[in-house]
């Protein structure tokens, strides 16, 4: 039976031991055959990788393009390691746009003469759709990774989609020091993670899950910002001298320190990156720079403890949460004057501004309320009674969600109640076992975040060691996710998937993968669409095709789980990355296997079988994640060269 990627999305967290049964009448589906053979139109290979392409069946056309993000040229081409903007523009014959699509999309690369007609095209969609360690696409657009914070120096990379012999766990990210904020880049290609007892940035490639470098910022630095254009990362240091550093992230050296006043401090900035705004805490007072110039321009006096930021665009304010007098003070940004200051009680934790700008939501942690409030008026709407000790919100379409650390409970307050006069809509749900507060994990970021579709959360409960996938509309969360023994205190997804960025119109930013032709496969669930356009990728001259031998490492797997106490054996296949050609013989393919958190390891020379392909036993000691790792000395392909391969081991 063959899945969408929607219909794999909803049931990736579905817990273990709950059977589901999907029956599917395909009278008009995918595996159709009579109603796919209408599908005899292949996409023909053109000279310009560039040239828009277009598909059409059933009176709807697919137009499909992609454009070098960086050059304004109109033939400029596309280059390896450069980055792109994919679109698909969906019309009806009557060229009316068809909103509200969830387009399905994957970039393979084509071996030399090979060809995709319509029957090898729907085959390869089929297999993009079956979880695969083998068979992959280069480039996955309808992916989506979670990404957990954990205690431990480190950061979870999970795929809830496909797992590998039985773990979820797509890589571990290794840090400097223990993480205390992050942000990813614009174009989703950075993860930025401060790290206070290092004093110092990591700067994560999110394309290859590696780290790209520590950059040193400054004593403590904690909550960190990030400019809408990318350029500026803003990072509060919570040592004297207390103030910003902005680092610039094209160099990524230090723009300027800033002096502020006594901290800890919250910043955020203005949607036109004009102005940031910075909070010291113990001085009481807010801080105006000027992003341009880089300078402090205004310090205003806001009330007792100031902990908090958010922004409102649309009433043209900052709100400033101040914990020690429970004051809201509302600044504009324009006149840069405190405009209005609403009452509320002592213990003020968090505020968010809703997505919508409309209202406002405190976070009391001593009183364990969340006070409501209209950003036309400024005026207090209510309070509602949350859990103990109340310090994060998030957002999806239909609610406003409460963490409370002292309660395993999340509360949801239902936004439509907003509009209308009376008490709003509250219910909780259960979000692991145990309280949060149980664990010492803690952190400045979120620990709930919307799932894609933005109709559930995912949830960290860092006493549970688990993450919590709750859809909204469920009395319980309808899954987890393991995260292997470590205590995740903040969560963040990166979202590959296509975006409607006007109505009709879905693209994705990219960066390009390795050079030669390329299928673009392409998968509409409703109306059902298939087919694999065309476009090639040039090698980049500034960052030539490496004439070294780069090695890949192919799994042949006839088992995915090893069993505690019993020789597992691993087969795997080494290619040529250059030459596409299978490597035979080589003399000191070395292996390591190790037990996640690094507990146990072994290291051995991988026996040769002929064609290219090896093998190494080794025993797996205790049940969990085990993860294996491929060098070749002699070529110089040290263990960090490819991503490991991840297996699980389980008792008999």
């Amino acid at each position: 039976m063959l899945l969408s990627y929607k219909s794999r999305r909803s049931l990736a967290a579905i817990p273990n031991g709950l059977l589901v049964i999907i029956l599917v009448v395909a009278s008009g589906g995918f595996l159709h055959l009579k109603a796919q053979e209408k599908l005899q139109k292949a996409s023909a290979k053109i000279s310009d990788p560039r040239a828009a392409q277009t598909y059409t069946e059933g009176g709807i056309s697919v137009d499909f393009s992609i454009d070098p993000v960086s050059s304004g040229a109109v033939k400029a081409e596309l280059l390896t390691g450069a980055e792109a903007i994919v679109r698909f523009r969906i019309h009806d014959a009557g060229n009316q746009y068809v909103s509200n699509l969830h387009p399905s999309v994957w970039f393979d690369r084509l071996e030399p003469g090979q060809l995709t007609d319509a029957r090898s095209c729907r085959e390869k969609i089929q297999s993009f759709l079956q979880p695969s360690f083998a068979r992959r696409a280069r480039l996955d657009l309808n992916s989506y990774f979670i990404l957990a914070l954990n205690h431990e120096p480190n950061i979870s990379v999970i795929d809830p989609l496909n797992g590998f012999g039985g773990s979820k766990l797509y890589a571990l990210i290794p840090l400097a020091g223990s993480g205390a904020d992050w942000v990813m880049s614009p174009d989703k290609q950075r993860l930025y993670v401060s790290m206070p007892s290092t004093n110092q940035v990591a700067v994560i490639d999110s394309v290859t899950w590696k780290p790209i470098a520590s950059v040193g910022v400054g004593p403590q630095p904690s909550r960190i910002v990030l400019q809408r254009d990318g350029r500026y990362l803003w990072i509060a240091n919570e040592n004297r001298p207390d103030g910003v550093t902005v680092l610039d992230t094209v160099t990524l050296k230090t723009a300027a320190h800033i002096l502020t006043g006594t901290g800890p401090h919250d910043i955020v900035v203005t949607d036109d990156d004009r102005l940031a705004f910075v909070t010291n805490k113990i001085d009481g007072t807010l801080t105006v720079v000027d992003i341009r110039r880089l300078a402090v321009i205004k310090t205003l006096k806001v009330g007792s403890l100031p902990i908090a930021l958010s922004l409102s665009p649309l009433a043209g304010a900052v709100y400033v949460a101040n914990a020690g007098d429970g004051i809201i003070s509302a600044v504009d940004v324009t006149t840069l004057t405190v405009m209005a200051q609403i009452k509320t009680e002592p213990g003020l934790r968090t505020i968010r501004i809703s997505p919508d700008s409309r209202f406002g939501f405190a976070a009391n942690q001593i009183t364990n309320r969340v006070f409501i409030f209209d950003t036309a008026s400024n005026r207090l709407r209510q309070a509602v009674a949350v859990g103990a000790g109340a310090d994060q919100i998030t957002f999806t379409k239909g609610f406003v969600y409460v963490r409370a650390p002292g309660s395993e409970f999340v509360t949801m307050i239902t936004i439509a109640d907003l509009d209308r006069t009376g008490e709003v809509g509250v219910t909780r749900f259960p979000a692991g076992q145990k309280a949060p507060s149980d664990s010492a994990a803690s952190s400045l970021a979120d620990a709930m975040t919307p799932i894609p579709g933005n109709d559930g959360v995912l949830v960290a409960n860092p006493a549970d060691k688990m993450i919590y996938f709750y859809t909204e509309g469920m009395a319980a969360p309808m899954g987890s996710f393991q995260n292997y023994r470590r205590d995740p205190k903040a969560l963040l997804i990166l979202d590959n998937s296509l975006t409607e960025t006007s109505r009709g119109n879905y693209t994705a930013t990219i960066r390009l993968p390795e050079s030669g032709p390329y299928d673009v496969a392409f998968l509409l669930d409703s109306p059902r669409l298939v087919n694999c356009f065309s476009t090639t990728i040039a090698d980049n001259p500034a960052n030539p095709r490496s004439t070294t031998n780069v090695l890949a490492f192919e799994p042949l797997l006839k088992e995915r789980v090893a069993r505690v106490g019993e020789t597992y054996t691993l087969r795997f296949k080494v290619t040529d990355t250059n030459s596409h050609q299978p490597r035979a013989s080589l003399p000191d393919v070395g292996v390591m296997v190790f037990l996640a958190p690094g507990v146990w390891q072994q290291r051995t020379i991988a026996k040769a079988i002929g064609n290219g392909v090896y093998e190494v036993a080794f025993v797996p000691p205790q049940a969990g994640v085990y993860y294996v790792y491929f060098q070749v000395p002699s070529l110089q392909v040290p263990f960090s060269a490819n991503l490991p391969l991840i297996l699980q081991a389980a008792k008999n």
